[in-house]
C-alpha cells in the first residue's frame, strides 16, 4: 500500500513523501491516527493544496518541543516511594509515576513520551530518563527515587 506522509514519521519518512507500507500497518494505524492519506491522485493534489499549512503546522509543533525539551532538561523529579533497607523499592517506579511527579510541578507531559528502555525504576537511586517530545526531539528528564518515610 502506498501512502502520503502528513506528518514526519520515525523510522519511515518525513512529510509530503510517498512511502510503501504494509497493508494492515496503513489501514489500520496511519490512517486512522492522521499520520497519513492513502496515494492516489486526488489526495496528492489535496495534500500539495494543503502543504504550506502542513509544513507550518510541523513547524510550530517543532517549536513547541524545542521549548519543552529546555523546561524538562533543567527540572529534576523527586519521587518518594516505599523501599526496603537495602534500597530495594517494594513495587516499582513507572511512567505513570514519573508523569505525575512532573504534572505536580506544573510542567506537561503525557505517559507515551516517556521511554524506559530498561523497564521501570526497582531502586532507590538518581536515574536519567529519555523523554522524546517529537520524532526529532528528545530529552532527558532527572529522576531521583528516596525512600518514603
Amino acid at each position: 500500500m502506498e501512502v502520503i506522509l502528513l506528518k514526519k514519521v520515525g523510522n519511515l519518512g518525513g512529510l509530503g513523501e510517498k512511502v510503501q507500507v504494509r497493508a494492515g500497518y496503513g489501514r489500520n494505524y496511519l490512517i486512522p491516527q492522521g499520520y497519513a492519506v492513502p496515494a492516489t491522485e486526488e489526495n496528492l493534489k489535496l495534500f500539495e493544496a494543503r502543504r504550506a499549512e502542513l509544513e507550518q503546522q510541523a513547524a510550530e509543533a517543532y517549536a513547541i518541543a524545542e521549548e519543552r525539551r529546555g523546561q524538562l532538561d533543567a527540572l529534576r523529579v523527586t519521587i518518594p516511594h516505599r523501599a526496603g533497607e537495602e534500597g530495594r523499592l517494594f513495587g516499582s517506579v513507572g511512567a505513570a509515576d514519573i508523569v505525575a511527579a512532573v504534572r505536580e510541578l506544573g510542567f506537561s507531559l503525557e505517559k507515551k513520551e516517556i521511554r524506559m528502555p530498561n523497564g521501570v525504576l526497582r531502586a532507590v537511586g538518581e536515574y536519567e530518563v529519555p523523554v522524546q517530545l517529537h520524532p526529532e526531539v528528545k530529552a532527558t528528564l532527572r529522576v531521583e527515587v528516596v525512600p518514603q518515610r
